[in-house]
């Protein structure tokens, strides 16, 4: 079975690279695309999915971002399950913060670089290792700042209340010591069903 990962902001399939998976399943990450002007989340989302292979059962899993983008592919592709890390089900999990910096439209006035140089501060205080931290503050460098400005205001305008099901809300710490042979369903089963 298929576990296809979306990366958060920011970062790319390297964020995932300490996952493995039990035997029978199979990594895939989902490239990030070039935004259209004035994209949805879920018209990007719809876009995204393409790859996705339909006629077998697949599950998803997406950090920050890429479990907003995991949940919007879910309500029109049916995974066998959806994992998140770090990230929110519907659009009244997002921060308040958020809210008052969509009505306030922020992130059309915020230089993307500043916010990049604030992204990088941050991962010097994590307790992740130096060799994480600076592969995290490559990918931080290295992101399209087009990108950074249409993901925010893709952010900001989201509005979703369905929560897809089987899902698994992974945060904090958690994140570090989930075996996620717990998490994946079952492989199916390969005998005829009568």
């Amino acid at each position: 079975m298929k576990v296809y990962f979306i990366a958060g902001l920011g970062a790319d399939s390297r964020v995932f690279k300490r996952i493995q998976l039990p035997i029978g399943y199979e990594m895939v990450y989902l490239p990030w695309l070039k935004p259209v002007p004035k994209e949805s989340l879920a018209q990007y989302s719809l876009r995204l999915s393409k790859s996705i292979v339909e006629n077998q059962p697949f599950v998803l899993a997406g950090l920050s971002l890429g479990g907003m983008i995991a949940i919007e592919i879910a309500k029109i592709k049916k995974p066998t399950g959806t994992i998140l890390f770090s990230s929110v089900a519907t659009s009244q999990q997002l921060p308040k913060r958020f809210r008052v910096a969509q009505r306030l439209q922020l992130h059309k006035m915020v230089p993307i670089g500043l916010l990049k140089n604030v992204s990088v501060f941050k991962r010097v205080f994590t307790s992740d290792t130096k060799e994480d931290q600076q592969l995290l503050i490559d990918m931080i460098k290295a992101c399209d700042a087009a990108f950074i400005r249409w993901a925010i205001g893709a952010i900001l305008q989201w509005r979703n209340e369905t929560i897809p099901s089987p899902l698994w809300h992974i945060h904090g710490l958690r994140m570090r010591y989930c075996p996620l042979n717990m998490l994946i369903p079952p492989m199916p089963s390969t005998k005829a069903r009568t």
